[in-house]
C-alpha cells in the first residue's frame, strides 16, 4: 500500500490569545450590567426642571370667569403656595382633583390653578362640575406661562416658596402618597425657614 503524499500546504499555527483576552467579554458584560443597574435606580417619569430654585416667571393670566380676579405672580409672594396646571381635557386631572379638593379645604397651603390650553368657558365648566379648590385660577390658553415653566403635560404642580421661587415640580397627579411623603414635608420645611 502506498501513501499518497499530501499536496496541501501546512496551515500556519495561530498564536494563542493572551489570557487577558478571555476577560474582555466579562468586562463588557459588567459595563452593560452597570448601566442597567444605574438605570433601575432612577425614576423614568422624573423629568428634571431647570426652573428649580429660580423665580417664578412674571405673569398675569386672564380671568377664568368675569367675576373672578386675575392670577398674577404677585399673588404667590409672601407665603408658600402650590400652582397646579390643569385642563378640562386632562383625564389625569380628574383623578387628581379629589386630592386637590382635600388640600384646598384643609387651608394648609395657598392653592392656585392654571387652566392650560382651554377656552375659559371650558375650564369654568370643569371647575363647576368637579368643584373649585383654588384661591384663584387663571387661564393660560396661549401656553405662554406653561412654556416659561417647562410644562410638558397636565397635571403638573409647582411648590413656590415665600420669595416666589420654584422649589419643586410634581409631574403627574398628586396622589395621597405624593402629598404625604413629598409635598407636605417640603411645605413644612419651607414654612420653617426664616422669612
Amino acid at each position: 500500500m502506498s501513501v499518497i503524499p499530501s499536496t496541501e500546504e501546512p496551515q500556519p499555527t495561530r498564536a494563542a490569545l493572551p489570557a487577558w483576552a478571555a476577560l474582555v467579554p466579562v468586562a463588557l458584560l459588567l459595563v452593560v450590567g452597570g448601566f442597567f443597574a444605574f438605570g433601575l435606580t432612577h425614576d423614568p417619569k422624573a423629568i428634571p426642571s431647570t426652573m428649580i430654585d429660580r423665580p417664578m416667571p412674571e405673569f398675569a393670566l386672564t380671568r377664568l370667569t368675569p367675576e373672578s380676579d386675575p392670577l398674577t405672580n404677585e399673588d404667590l409672594k409672601g407665603k408658600v403656595s402650590l400652582v397646579n396646571v390643569f385642563g378640562s381635557w386632562c383625564s389625569s386631572c380628574v383623578l387628581e382633583h379629589p386630592q386637590l379638593t382635600e388640600i384646598g379645604k384643609s387651608g394648609r397651603v395657598a392653592l392656585y390653578g392654571v387652566d392650560w390650553r382651554d377656552p375659559p368657558s371650558d375650564g369654568a365648566a370643569w371647575l363647576t362640575r368637579y368643584g373649585n379648590p383654588y384661591l384663584k385660577t387663571g387661564v393660560d390658553s396661549d401656553s405662554r406661562l406653561a412654556i416659561n415653566l417647562g410644562v410638558t403635560g397636565a397635571p403638573e404642580t409647582f411648590v413656590i416658596d415665600r420669595d416666589g421661587r420654584i422649589r419643586f415640580k410634581q409631574v403627574g397627579p398628586i396622589t395621597p402618597e405624593v402629598w404625604i411623603d413629598t409635598i407636605l414635608p417640603l411645605i413644612q420645611k419651607l414654612e420653617s425657614e426664616p422669612a
